[in-house]
Parts: structure tokens; C-alpha cells; sequence
């Protein structure tokens, strides 16, 4: 070896015969960052989330969904229905689907009873 810490790379580790050695997990205890900003990653988790964006439908899309979801309702068949869920937390939701039988449809609510 010709570096300079040839002459000490092989000697034995030093243990202190006054002090005890610290186990090893207070050892790594010493390297947790440090959390100065009490709240500051859930901020950044929320953050980072994403959402989407509800889109709006037009008065003829709405008039056609209007239409299959009365026939549907009428013939009592399974349907699959998409619905936007807004975000309690920040602006955009997710869409959400379910399938069932539709049971009532409320028209002043926009709600849609499914079984």
C-alpha cells in the first residue's frame, strides 16, 4: 500500500475502557433528520397529491345521460355509473365508479339511488 494511512489502517479500533460502547440503534438515532417544521412533510405529501379536474357537460350530453339513466331506471338493468367526488382539502376530486341497479333518481338533488 502507498498511501499515507498505511501505517494505520490495520491497527485495532480504540474502546474506551471509562465510557461504554452506545448500542446500535441509539447509534442510529443520531443520524434522524432533524424535524424542525412540525407538520411540514404532511404539507408536502398533500401537496403532491393530485386530482383531477370535474369536467362539465353540455345541455345536450346532459339531456342524453338524462335519457339512459330514466331507461335504465325503467328496465331495471345493471349499470355502471362515473361520478365526480370533490376533494374535501383542495380544488379537484377523483372520479369515482359504481355498479348497481338504479332504484330513484332524484332530478332536484342530482342524486342517483342505486341498490
Amino acid at each position: 500500500m502507498t498511501d499515507k494511512y498505511e501505517d494505520i489502517i490495520h491497527l485495532p479500533h480504540h474502546v474506551s475502557k471509562k465510557y461504554p460502547q452506545m448500542p446500535v440503534s441509539d447509534r442510529a438515532a443520531q443520524f434522524i433528520p432533524f424535524m424542525a417544521l412540525t407538520g411540514y412533510e404532511d404539507a408536502v405529501e398533500e401537496t403532491a397529491r393530485l386530482t383531477d379536474r370535474k369536467i362539465d357537460l353540455d345541455e345536450t350530453q346532459k339531456n342524453l345521460l338524462d335519457d339512459l339513466l330514466r331507461s335504465a331506471s325503467e328496465s331495471g338493468e345493471t349499470v355502471a355509473v362515473l361520478y365526480f367526488q370533490p376533494d374535501k382539502r383542495k380544488a379537484g376530486g377523483a372520479y369515482s365508479m359504481k355498479t348497481g341497479i338504479i332504484k330513484k333518481i332524484d332530478a332536484y338533488g342530482n342524486c342517483v339511488k342505486m341498490e
